[in-house]
């Protein structure tokens, strides 16, 4: 990403605004200016565009654009002028109708779809029951596992018996201490069991978040040193501990294990998938 680019995103971040019920929007007033448009009278334009595609679409143009009156400054005097609190798709609709010829359209348009599409992603994410949940995020983890081994590798990190200090050394910083064969005692699990695949969505999150965070940390301060590297994955560990903490949460070590293991679950769906009955439908 550009200097140009990251300095845009930003100025999109700094100006969203979230409310009491922890939903989020864009005053229209505010967004007019980082896209550079000097006339209210030609933004609303665009909004007007926006209005209809978002019509178009079949959703609620009241949800999405609610109008709003405020009181802006105007020499000595005050006046009310319109604005919109704009959902993060209504934004996403304004840059597509924005002027492609400025820069920080594209971008914009850039961004809000990345917003938008991670919305998505969460709330269909919300929509999944349990053993589902865990099924995602036990994917993701592997994914990032292995981005963790490339870059623990690049740090120094090269022996089989290094790499398992190493991963060691993370767990323990989040479970307050925990070795991994503490945890694979603690759950009652058997010598071939994967601690990774008996924990809940929540436990799974935490440990996500523990890996993808060291994997960025190990890149972006360029540690170069086994010793280093391993003391980087257990501050991380322990730094997402003391999160949980602070908000009040279930510290991992202390959560439930569940009664089928991912593998299990897979299976299950998988044999669910096969025994599924589909009617081909012709077009006769």
């Amino acid at each position: 990403m550009s200097n140009l680019q990251a300095e845009e995103y930003k100025n999109f971040e700094e100006i969203k605004k979230i409310r009491e019920d922890g939903t989020e929007y864009w005053s229209a007033r505010d967004l007019s200016k980082v896209l550079q448009y000097k006339k209210w009278e030609n933004f609303a334009k665009v909004i007007d565009r926006a209005k209809l595609a978002c019509q178009n679409s079949g959703r609620n143009i009241q949800y999405d654009f609610p109008e709003v009156r405020k009181i802006v400054e105007a020499g000595a005097l005050q006046k009310k002028v319109v604005d919109y609190e704009l959902s993060r798709y209504a934004c996403y609709l304004i840059v597509q109708n924005g002027d492609p010829r400025k820069e920080v359209i594209a971008l914009g348009q850039t961004y809000f779809a990345i917003q938008t599409r991670r919305q998505e992603v969460a709330d269909y994410f919300n929509q999944l029951d349990e053993d589902n949940k865990r099924l995602v995020i036990r994917g993701d983890i592997k994914q990032w596992n292995q981005m963790l081994l490339e870059a623990a590798h690049n740090a120094g990190v090269i022996t089989n018996q290094e790499y398992a200090e190493f991963q060691n050394a993370g767990y323990m910083g989040l479970y307050g201490g925990l070795t991994v064969d503490d945890i694979h005692a603690r759950k009652k699990l058997k010598s071939n069991e994967k601690i990774l695949d008996f924990m809940g969505s929540t436990e799974l999150i935490a440990n996500l978040f523990r890996i993808s965070q060291t994997e960025e940390k190990l890149k972006k301060d360029k540690i170069h040193n086994c010793s280093k590297a391993t003391s980087t994955h257990y501050k991380v560990g322990a730094k997402v501990r003391k999160a949980i903490e602070d908000i009040g949460g279930t510290m991992p070590e202390d959560l439930p294990t569940p009664e089928k293991s991912i593998k299990q679950v897979e299976k299950e769906q998988l044999k669910r998938l096969k025994n599924k009955k589909t009617k081909l439908m012709l077009d006769e």
